[in-house]
């Protein structure tokens, strides 16, 4: 059975004067995983058990957003006490996580980019109805009826069409519950949406040291493919394209995003890590 946010255990923390809320499940070592646009920590409600099942996991909600700032998800891992951590974000909150990694290196072993925002927005169409949407908040009505939407095959093609999901229809309850909750907590999507605009990472990406996976819906119309092959390429990490699903790949397909951030894990970052001792020790012995 798939776990919900109602499974998951609540806690909040400060920071910054205010109160961040957050969700934790699970035991072993630690992944932070960073919500997008317009989303809370509800949005990993069908990926978090399955990583939770060999780790602990933890999930922030940004709180108003704050644009990229990763403030949230230093103030959450510092109150669990975790120094280091593979770090996940979907959409803008991929942008979060490279400024996470960038700024605070110490406390991210590895970071996984699953439909990562940060290079483009798609069309000017595209754009445009991001702003239109930003500002009219159709998801706060969505979010308050998300019941009906689940129950309304038309509905869920109508809502979920927006933020290109494979096969609407085909979205578990839960995955819809938890995508159109957050659009109910949110208020300030306004700073997140100038901070998808205009904050580009580019320049930045070569100083990144940690181990990176980047990951994509393989039907993705919003973030297109060729923004995952050009995250791959600065960043020279594995691409991973997920198959039958679109932007909301951590919700459509969570099995296999489980089992490539698992693959990864296993692979890229043990071999690393193997790496850097080894290079210690041949310091030490010199």
């Amino acid at each position: 059975m798939a776990m919900t946010s109602a499974t998951l255990e609540e806690r909040w923390t400060e920071a910054r004067g205010g109160r961040i809320r957050y969700l934790v499940a699970g035991e072993g070592p630690p992944i932070v995983l960073v919500h997008g646009l317009g989303g809370s920590a509800t949005n990993w409600c069908e990926l978090a058990p399955l990583l939770a099942e060999r780790h602990l996991v933890v999930v922030p909600d940004l709180p108003g957003h704050g644009g990229s700032e990763p403030l949230a998800a230093v103030a959450v891992m510092e109150r669990e006490g975790i120094a280091r951590a593979l770090v996940v974000g979907h959409s803008l909150g991929g942008l979060v996580v490279l400024r996470l990694a960038l700024r605070r290196p110490e406390m991210v072993s590895a970071i996984v980019l699953a439909g990562s925002a940060g290079l483009s927005l798609g069309g000017v169409w595209l754009r445009n109805l991001l702003t239109a949407l930003t500002i009219v908040r159709p998801g706060r009505l969505a979010g308050r009826h998300r019941s009906l939407v689940a129950r309304s095959r038309l509905l869920r093609r109508f809502v979920f069409g927006f933020v290109s999901v494979a096969d609407p229809v085909g979205l578990a309850d839960s995955a819809v519950d938890g995508f159109l909750a957050g659009q109910v907590l949110h208020t300030d999507t306004a700073s997140a949406w100038r901070a998808l605009r205009d904050d580009d990472p580019r320049e930045e990406l070569e100083h990144l040291r940690c181990p990176a996976l980047v990951l994509w819906g393989a039907e993705d119309a919003q973030l297109p493919l060729e923004d995952a092959f050009e995250f791959a390429r600065r960043l020279r990490a594995p691409l991973r394209t997920i198959a039958g699903c679109g932007h909301l790949l951590i919700g459509e397909r969570p099995e296999p995003c489980a089992h490539a951030i698992e693959e990864f894990l296993s692979t890229r970052v043990s071999a690393d890590s193997r790496s850097s001792a080894s290079g210690v020790a041949a310091g030490t012995s010199s």
